[in-house]
């Protein structure tokens, strides 16, 4: 019976070291996945000639900026603004580059956004839709007027 006790001891250990071995192995598994999704960055959307070409056709019309205080008392800016297409081919989705400046007009923050969501319609000819960006943190030497918009990506059907 000792015996017997004896020879389920390193089973039952070897067993223990099984189980914990896998869960290390699914852990760093895991860690590595969740890790490689978080910092993917969407893929820049094409600028070619064609989309350059097409620029011509998208305005940008009734330009609005707030600022408001979150809950953490910050300052939050929001850029709002409509987006008209006039060309004859429907827009998936518009890529931006927005530029904050000083007193100098030197950029104070540069930074490239989506204006569509991923879910939303397509912006078709002669259509229109609104949109709006908002930021948290923008240099104190901004010159608080509204930023300039450069289209520097489309998703064209």
């Amino acid at each position: 019976m000792f015996d017997e006790k004896k020879r389920q001891m390193p089973i039952a250990f070897l067993l223990g070291v099984v189980i914990i071995a896998l869960l290390v192995v699914g852990v760093v598994l895991y860690s590595r996945h969740a890790s490689s999704a978080a910092g993917a960055k969407p893929q820049r959307l094409p600028m070619g000639p064609q989309e350059q070409a097409y620029v011509a056709n998208i305005k940008f019309t009734d330009p609005k900026m707030s600022r408001a205080s979150n809950f953490l008392n910050q300052e939050v800016t929001f850029i709002f603004g409509t987006v008209e297409n006039d060309g004859p081919r429907p827009i998936r989705q518009i890529e931006v580059t927005i530029e904050f400046h000083d007193e100098f007009n030197q950029v104070v923050l540069r930074d490239t956004q989506r204006l569509l969501a991923p879910e939303s319609d397509a912006i078709g000819p002669g259509q229109q839709r609104d949109f709006q960006l908002s930021y948290e943190h923008i240099s104190d030497q901004w010159n608080v007027q509204y930023p300039t918009m450069k289209i520097t990506g489309l998703d064209l059907k």
